[in-house]
């Protein structure tokens, strides 16, 4: 089973290289951040002709989420299921055979003194409430997206350039380190310990050719759904031709599904 997370920073803007990239490497799950269209702007006509159900939930210009999958979608939600609604489309959620499936466009946060911050701050709390108490007990959970985090200096080509800044600080780094105590495993970061390796890298000052990136993409697994992971990667190659996303897919394979279809 081949699970991916990529921002494609504008579905409609890249449609053709999502569409390629699925003819290619035919993941079975794929979860996709910053589409930027509403559910009837959505390509649906050429995703499912591509083999993929999906999930959306979309807004118009901004933000945007869908979860892709080979296999029927079940039990999709829509945002945050408790509390007042969240005004911008970042979370959707669905049951692919067993397994539950969640694409998270995390704020980004502007300045630690931005307003943008301290809606992070609020959106990372609630996720940590949905994820306690809307998970199912013996239900696995994958979380994938774009968390607009730096976990540990390793993810940043030139950490000290963004100490302090909205994506990497000790109140994120916390936060991450409890989400991974609750039950989740970075599968990336299981498999390459050491690895210094990047999911984004700006359009400018030649960060992609000079690979001055950060690893801010990330699938998650319950543990015990990460003890099947036998891969993780990330697709660097999307990074480079005519017009890519800032991001690039990041991908975890899994010896089978706990429903037992490999």
């Amino acid at each position: 089973m081949k699970v991916a997370s990529w921002n494609v920073n504008s579905l409609r803007a890249r449609l053709g290289r999502v569409l390629d990239w699925l003819a290619r490497e035919k993941p079975d799950v794929l979860c996709l951040q910053e589409i930027k269209a509403q559910e009837q702007d959505f390509p649906a006509t050429e995703i499912r002709a591509a083999g993929y159900h999906a999930a959306v939930y979309g807004q118009k210009s901004y933000n945007g989420v869908a979860v892709l999958a080979r296999e029927p979608l079940e039990d999709v939600a829509l945002g945050f299921q408790g509390g007042p609604a969240d005004p911008q489309a970042r979370l959707v959620a669905a049951t692919v055979t067993g397994v539950r499936v969640m694409s998270a466009y995390i704020p980004n946060g502007a300045t630690v003194t931005d307003p943008k911050y301290s809606y992070k701050r609020a959106w990372l709390a609630r996720l940590q409430t949905e994820l306690r108490t809307r998970r199912s007990p013996g239900t696995p959970l994958l979380l994938c997206g774009d968390f607009n985090i730096v976990h540990r200096a390793i993810d940043a080509a030139t950490p000290a350039r963004w100490e302090g800044s909205v994506l990497f600080n000790p109140e994120m780094c916390a936060w991450m380190d409890e989400l991974l105590a609750s039950g989740f495993v970075d599968t990336y970061r299981r498999q390459h310990p050491e690895t210094r390796a990047y999911s984004w890298w700006d359009y400018r000052r030649l960060s992609f050719p000079n690979n001055d990136g950060l690893r801010i993409d990330y699938v998650l697994a319950t543990d015990e759904l990460a003890a099947r992971c036998r891969a993780a990667w990330m697709d660097r190659d999307e990074r480079k031709g005519s017009k890519p996303s800032d991001h690039v897919p990041v991908v975890a394979e899994f010896d089978d599904w706990p429903s037992g279809r490999e």
